[in-house]
């Protein structure tokens, strides 16, 4: 499901059955092939308010979210549509729909809350839909917003004398997007036309006073003004006469409140090219799979009666992911070598280039599939698989060898065996004769290609199994006399030891070589590792930048106002992102 998504129509995603939250497999199944990146937006709001005529419409459908024209809630737990993303190609657009809240026939609206905080947690953009003006009413209707530090964690176990704070929270929570229906006002203030964006700006106002009616007032207020620094506002008139509104899912256009169908294209237009991708601390863009981790790690947190934690999701899904990107990158560094090692190697520094180069490619394709490798354990796990791998090579390349020069000395020196057998040297003059022969059948061997690092070793080896055989010729041989054969006993010793000299050093050769491989692996991990974490340094500084800019902006909008308590609080929150933001080090040990 990459770039042709076929979704008729949504499928349940969460089921709000029984007071339970469960999860739909046959969702899952569809995140679960989308590779893309997603813009996720979900709306939320009162039962029987059209949020569903809304998404349908971003569906580009006249049908599919149901509609619940009468005052039964249609919408139970969360529903979701996938579609292509109709202004950004290699996207895809996911809409969740979500059941009316303060539905009266449910009796329990202890999951109202839940839903409500699932919303935020999975969308880029959060529609809240409501029908009317913004009044007190409204306000106290959004009442789950002032619930949200109870209902989410940003982080597992914040820092010692420190407390989440909303600054946590921005960074991961959505655009924010109020929809009012039915709109009847005309928008305007002392006098003077405004836009929508203004009249809610102007109804998050907060009020003078200490009052708990004052308090009740500015609570929610302080809590959108906090959560949600981008905030958006549309108004809609009235789409038919309301004895019509039940067929609103068979009507066209022009059988609409001109005014309404412009408002709803306006609406769509504004989600489709303002809506972000969904993006997680430290700036990862969620795709199907991700959305399906974080769907399933909330809902389990929700019914194992914890809360759901930001932090944690991001750990279970990065856990999942670096797991995947540990097998890619093993995988490709088998596929590289499969296509490029042909065993025996005629050096054993020809082997680790192949080793080295594989292994860069290796690691370059890890590093792009992981993130959030707390410790570097998943890297360091990489390192000892493509180590082991090396030193498997290694000794295969040995070997291969090995086997080759065996069999190539079997049937050069096959002849010669033949003839020892046959006793051809067993016979006056027949020593010389026969160091002449191994002389011209060693000569013959050296100068077979393809032999690899143990052509020197295995012919030694063979050689000296041959040593007793030799010296018996030697020794028989009537034709030299006792000091000769003295003097070629002391020179076949002194091959032997030159050769064993030789054989001695070419190991400790290839023993630093092999350290030397270690070394430029190491290197090669810590330079990979140490240039993702300069740009995921950069990346948390911006986003930690942007936040503090929200913070100053929300600050000075208090003072102006004369909100010297809220905004003693805020400078709080801005002090302690500031020292988040000068003591975040950059450690680099992957050893």
């Amino acid at each position: 499901m990459a770039s042709d998504i076929h979704m008729p129509g949504p499928v349940c995603l969460i089921e709000n059955t029984n007071t339970q939250l469960l999860v739909n497999p046959e969702a899952l199944k569809i995140l679960s092939a989308i590779t893309q990146p997603v813009v996720v937006v979900a709306i939320v709001g009162l039962y029987r308010t059209g949020k569903s005529y809304l998404m349908n419409k971003l569906a580009g459908q006249q049908k599919g979210f149901s509609l619940g024209s009468t005052v039964q809630s249609h919408t139970k737990g969360i529903w979701m549509w996938c579609v292509p993303h109709p202004k950004k190609p290699n996207h895809t657009l996911v809409l969740l729909d979500t059941e009316g809240l303060g539905d009266v026939e449910k009796g329990d609206n202890q999951n109202d809350s839940w839903i409500f905080a699932l919303a935020i947690l999975l969308s880029s953009t959060f529609v809240y839909n409501s029908m009317g003006t913004i009044n007190q009413q409204a306000m106290d209707q959004l009442h789950y917003v002032t619930e949200l530090t109870e209902k989410i964690r940003a982080k597992s176990s914040p820092d010692a004398n420190e407390v989440e704070d909303s600054a946590d929270f921005v960074s991961f929570f959505p655009d924010f997007v109020w929809t009012l229906r039915d709109f009847s006002l005309e928008l305007e203030a002392d006098g003077q036309p405004i836009s929508a964006d203004e009249y809610l700006q102007n109804s998050l106002k907060l009020k003078q006073g200490t009052s708990p009616k004052d308090k009740n007032f500015n609570l929610p207020r302080l809590c959108i003004r906090k959560f949600f620094p981008k905030k958006k506002c549309f108004i809609f008139d009235r789409p038919t006469h309301r004895k019509k509104l039940g067929q609103l899912e068979t009507m066209h256009d022009d059988e609409l409140d001109p005014e309404f169908v412009q408002q709803a294209a306006d609406f769509c237009s504004y989600i489709f090219s303002n809506s972000k991708v969904k993006t997680l601390s430290g700036g990862i863009q969620v795709n199907g799979p991700r959305l399906e981790s974080l769907v399933m790690t909330y809902i389990n947190a929700i019914s194992s009666g914890d809360l759901p934690c930001m932090e944690n999701a991001i750990l279970a899904l990065a856990q999942i992911e670096n797991s995947a990107a540990v097998k890619k990158a093993i995988a490709h560094y088998d596929q590289q070598m499969a296509e490029k090692v042909e065993l025996p190697t005629e050096t054993l520094q020809e082997l680790l280039d192949l080793h080295m180069a594989s292994e860069k490619e290796a690691i370059e394709v890890f590093i792009k599939n992981s993130f959030k490798d707390v410790d570097h354990l998943f890297q360091k796990e990489l390192a000892a698989h493509l180590e082991k791998r090396r030193d498997d090579f290694y000794k295969e390349n040995m070997k291969a060898s090995s086997d080759r020069c065996s069999a190539l000395l079997k049937d050069i020196f096959h002849s010669l065996e033949e003839d020892i057998k046959q006793g051809a040297y067993s016979k006056s003059g027949g020593y010389r004769l026969l160091i002449q022969t191994v002389n011209e059948l060693k000569k013959k061997y050296l100068q077979a290609p393809k032999k690899g690092i143990q052509s020197e070793e295995v012919l030694h080896a063979y050689l000296k199994s041959k040593e007793s055989v030799i010296d018996a010729i030697l020794q028989t041989d009537q034709n030299l006399t006792e000091k000769e054969k003295e003097i070629e006993v002391q020179r076949v010793k002194a091959e032997s030891a030159e050769a064993a000299a030789k054989m001695l050093e070419e190991m400790q050769k290839k023993n630093q070589q092999m350290m030397e491989e270690k070394e430029k692996s190491y290197q090669e991990h810590v330079k990979q590792l140490t240039e993702k974490m300069e740009q995921e340094r950069a990346e948390l500084k911006a986003e930690q930048e942007r936040v503090l800019a929200l913070k100053l902006q929300e600050q000075a909008m208090l003072l102006k106002d004369g909100f010297q308590n809220e905004s003693r609080q805020l400078q709080r929150e801005i002090e302690n992102l500031k020292n988040n933001m000068s003591r975040r080090g950059n450690r680099c040990v992957i050893s």
